[in-house]
């Protein structure tokens, strides 16, 4: 005997069922996606990086959350200035090959599914290589105030030179 508890649930799969044209279903078949995760946003129009970068404002820092995240896709060769955060921030990185240094150490290479924590008031750069995009999402407190830009990365600096 069947638990009237579960009826609706096998009402909603027997709906959902009939709702699926089976001739359609057949011919579907699976393609590669290549579809980004967020949109490229607008291009950033600022002295603060060196070549195209776009930003799409995924959280806006307020009284509650003090944390903005964006995404940001910087084309090939494209990067920021040094620069600092009061509280740190965080680097995601989605798609593309990127470059990411703070001052004192090497530079590093950046791919999928790789997780930078920069630590507070320390200056860095992050950006593109030259032959790939570099997507990444940046999580940035605002607790103790914004960013702090700095000097343009020189090509010798960007290089590894």
């Amino acid at each position: 005997m069947m638990n009237i508890k579960y009826l609706p649930f096998i009402c909603l799969i027997a709906i959902m069922g009939s709702c699926i044209d089976q001739s359609e279903s057949r011919d579907f078949e699976m393609k590669p996606s290549r579809a980004k995760i967020f949109s490229k946003g607008v291009r950033l129009e600022s002295d603060h990086f060196h070549g195209n970068a776009w930003l799409d404002v995924l959280v806006v820092a307020d009284s509650v959350n003090q944390n903005a995240v964006g995404s940001v896709t910087f084309e090939p060769g494209s990067r920021t200035n040094w620069h600092s955060h009061p509280n740190g921030q965080i680097i995601l990185t989605l798609e593309g090959e990127g470059y990411y240094q703070e001052q004192g150490s090497s530079k590093k290479i950046l791919r999928k599914g790789d997780v930078v924590k920069c630590p507070a008031n320390l200056p860095h750069w992050h950006g593109a290589s030259p032959d790939s995009e570099f997507v990444q999402v940046a999580i940035t407190s605002r607790v103790n105030g914004p960013t702090e830009w700095l000097s343009p990365v020189s090509d010798e600096e960007y290089r590894g030179e």
